[in-house]
C-alpha cells in the first residue's frame, strides 16, 4: 500500500511522514509528482502557514490539483488533510484576502476572534468532540496551532475555544483535522492509526 504524502513547499513534512511511520505505514513516499499520486492508495495533504500561500504553492506544482481530484474525488481513495491541508477542502479561505480552496467541502476559512479569555493564535491542547458518526474522530484531546478556522458544511468534530470552532471535517472518503496528529502523542498516533486502516 502506497501513501502520498504531498510535498508542494508547505507541509511539516519530516514529522508527519515519521507520525506515519510510527503508526504503521510501510511505503510513505513523499511526492510532489502528480503521477505518484494518481498511483497512490492513500492521500496525506499537510500544511503550514497561511492559506493564500499553501493554496498557491499547490497549484504551482504542474498537475498536482488535477491528480488530487482524479484520486480522491473520481477514485475516492482515504484522503487526510493536515492543518491548513484541511483548510484547503474548503470553498476558499479569507487570510490575507479572500482565496480560492480546493471546493471539495462547501465553507470557508475565517480569522478567529479574540476575546476575553480567547487568545490566537489558538495554541495548544484542547479537546476533539466529536458531533457527526465518523470512525475515525473519537473524542480526546489533540495539538492545535492556528489562527484561522473552518466555517461550513460536513463538521465532524469542534473544540471549545471562546466556543465551537471547527477541529474535523469531511465525507465519504475524506477527512480534514485542524489539529496536528503529528503533535498530538498517543491520541494523533491512534487517529493515524485507525487512517490507515480506513475503508470508506
Amino acid at each position: 500500500m502506497t501513501l502520498a504524502l504531498i510535498d508542494y513547499g508547505a507541509g511539516n513534512l519530516h514529522s508527519v511522514h515519521n507520525a506515519l511511520k510510527a503508526a504503521g505505514a510501510e511505503d510513505v513516499v513523499v511526492t510532489g509528482d502528480p503521477a505518484v499520486v494518481r498511483s497512490a492508495d492513500r492521500v496525506v495533504l499537510p500544511g503550514v502557514g497561511a492559506f493564500a500561500a499553501c493554496a498557491g504553492g499547490l497549484r504551482a506544482v504542474d498537475g498536482m490539483v488535477d491528480a488530487l481530484e482524479s484520486r480522491v474525488l473520481k477514485d475516492a481513495v482515504p484522503f487526510l488533510g493536515v492543518c491548513v491541508g484541511m483548510q484547503l477542502m474548503a470553498t476558499a479561505g479569507e487570510e490575507f484576502g479572500r482565496h480560492r480552496g480546493l471546493g471539495w467541502i462547501k465553507g470557508t476559512v475565517r480569522a478567529l476572534e479574540p476575546g476575553a479569555g480567547v487568545r490566537v493564535p489558538h495554541m495548544g491542547w484542547n479537546d476533539v468532540m466529536p458531533v457527526a458518526d465518523q470512525p475515525l474522530i473519537v473524542p480526546g484531546e489533540a495539538y492545535f496551532l492556528h489562527s484561522y478556522a473552518f466555517d461550513g458544511d460536513d463538521i465532524l468534530a469542534v473544540t471549545d475555544h471562546g466556543g465551537p470552532i471547527t477541529a474535523a471535517i469531511g465525507r465519504d472518503n475524506m477527512l480534514g483535522v485542524q489539529f496536528h496528529p503529528e503533535k498530538s502523542q498517543r491520541f494523533g498516533l491512534a487517529l493515524l492509526e485507525r487512517f490507515l486502516a480506513w475503508r470508506p
